[in-house]
């Protein structure tokens, strides 16, 4: 992966606070609000870039989001940059989040507070269709090509979904059969 010829993080504070910035509005997924900020706002990578390594954060074991922001850390400010990265995406989230459940614990019964996390969980889900579709653009230069990509994801979609297969079986099956396909298209 090359570093593109586009903006970067000025210093370690400025990684803590956009990364700190990304994890306060990233409650029930963070996918779109990323994409938003480092692709469009701060231009830190192209729509691509954020493609390539949002795919490799979701294959390395751990919050996606942390992945890569220890991996955006790093390119840029080495180990230094990594930690800075990751303080920014758990230091004020793991405060809320503590916070939080000692209040939930008092009101979780409550059927204003179930309605609300279902209603929470639907605009997720929302949200991830948004960026799935505002990133699909990104495919063209895809060495699986489009038709490929959305075989793969409609089958990954109903053995997960639908047949409540275990992911890891998903991603290895799949995973593998994309990889070679893929590395049987880019050979010269």
């Amino acid at each position: 992966m090359t570093i593109s010829n586009h903006l970067h993080p000025k210093s370690l504070t400025d990684l803590f606070v956009t990364f700190t910035v990304l994890s306060l509005q990233g409650f029930g997924g963070v996918l779109a609000v990323a994409q938003h900020e480092l692709v469009e706002r701060k231009q830190w990578m192209t729509n691509e870039e954020f493609v390539e390594e949002w795919a490799v954060a979701q294959i390395m074991p751990g919050p996606n989001i942390v992945n890569l922001a220890l991996m955006l850390g790093g390119r840029y400010f080495g180990f230094p940059g990594a930690m800075a990265a990751l303080a920014g995406m758990i230091a004020i989230p793991l405060i809320i989040v503590l916070l939080l459940t000692a209040v939930y614990g008092q009101f979780s019964n409550q059927p204003a507070v179930i309605g609300a996390l279902r209603g929470m969980g639907a605009v997720a889900a929302g949200l991830i269709i948004a960026s799935g579709l505002k990133l699909s653009g990104s495919q063209k230069s895809n060495p699986l090509g489009i038709p490929l990509c959305v075989f793969l994801g409609g089958v990954s979609f109903v053995g997960v979904a639908l047949l409540r297969w275990p992911l890891v079986f998903v991603l290895l099956g799949l995973g593998s059969l994309a990889c070679l396909v893929a590395y049987r298209n880019l050979k010269p």
